[in-house]
């Protein structure tokens, strides 16, 4: 049977997309003639809205359960849409209920762990596995035989503009507000950009707004260093990985970003995350990790820059 109309979702963390970019190139291969909608948090809609693998984005803004008529209008939304196959990668308790939201005589084929889903992951260790080959063997049961690295190509920035000189590399000091201990310490970073600055590397400091504070407190004590806390968009940290000799940083979105667009990078993780489980693959990726970062000192960090012959 020809299947005509995918669903594919997906909301993120940032991280969490990034990695199901293989995935997401591998559903296209498979249904090369279908139209393909994207769900996914409205945070990525505009970026999603460029990658050639989709022909439609919507957004999903989670509507809490108490919130009757955003419930039924999404669900109103997810029925009408004429859907044949569901690819659910979210694989949440929130959106294995989304199959609900189809009649038992139009409900779609799924992929997915919700209950009586046509093609149940039903491997009782798949919350062991990491992220990227618990999505492969999920979409193998679904037909999907082959699911490549994560791929970033199609993404088109231009990030002259930032006027940065080479080489530099990426420096990214934060990461979840209410995960602090995620975060190596801030005076480590600094002796990280002192040493850059050394070997006659510019290190560019890359955040959000959470990290604007941090970021200008570190430039204020490390003259030559850059930052563009604020100034980048998902696009922008693309274009600037690609020319980067280096990434380095927590366990954060852009630092998956960097990795999936072929940046040599360290990675560090302390215990609130586990690397066998989440951590980014590539051909120069080194993780670190210490269940306390205050505990990974500044020398193995160089140490593993070093190894990676940037």
């Amino acid at each position: 049977m020809t299947i005509d109309r995918v669903l594919v979702i997906r909301h993120g963390a940032l991280g969490d997309l990034v990695q199901s970019m293989g995935p997401f190139k591998a559903i296209r291969a498979h249904h090369p003639t279908a139209q393909i909608t994207l769900l996914t948090a409205p945070a990525f809609a505009m970026f999603m809205g460029n990658c050639p693998w989709f022909d439609r984005v919507w957004q999903d803004h989670r509507p809490g359960w108490l919130q009757l008529a955003e419930c039924l209008r999404l669900r109103r939304r997810l029925a009408a849409g004429g859907f044949e196959r569901v690819y659910d990668l979210q694989t949440s308790s929130r959106s294995s209920l989304y199959m609900h939201a189809f009649s038992y005589r139009r409900r779609p084929e799924w992929s997915g762990i919700a209950r009586r889903a046509s093609h149940i992951h039903d491997n009782p260790d798949r919350d062991k596995m990491h992220t990227l080959d618990r999505q492969a063997e999920q979409l193998r049961i679904a037909g999907i035989g082959s699911v490549p690295a994560p791929d970033l190509s199609w993404v088109r920035a231009d990030a002259t503009r930032f006027e940065l000189p080479r080489p530099y590399a990426l420096v990214m000091p934060g990461g979840s507000a209410h995960r602090p201990a995620k975060r190596w310490p801030a005076d480590y970073y600094l002796a990280l950009c002192r040493r850059m600055l050394a070997a006659s590397i510019q290190p560019v400091l890359i955040g959000g707004a959470d990290e604007a504070v941090l970021n200008r407190v570190l430039v204020e004590q490390c003259p030559g260093a850059r930052d563009l806390a604020g100034q980048t968009s998902i696009e922008d940290l693309v274009a600037l990985a690609r020319d980067a000799r280096l990434a380095a940083g927590n366990d954060t979105g852009p630092m998956h970003l960097a990795v999936a667009a072929g940046c040599p990078a360290v990675v560090l993780f302390s215990d609130q995350s586990d690397p066998s489980l989440c951590a980014p693959r590539g051909a120069k990726v080194s993780i670190l990790r210490e269940p306390d970062l205050a505990a990974l000192k500044v020398d193995r960090v160089w140490e593993a820059v070093a190894l990676l012959g940037v």
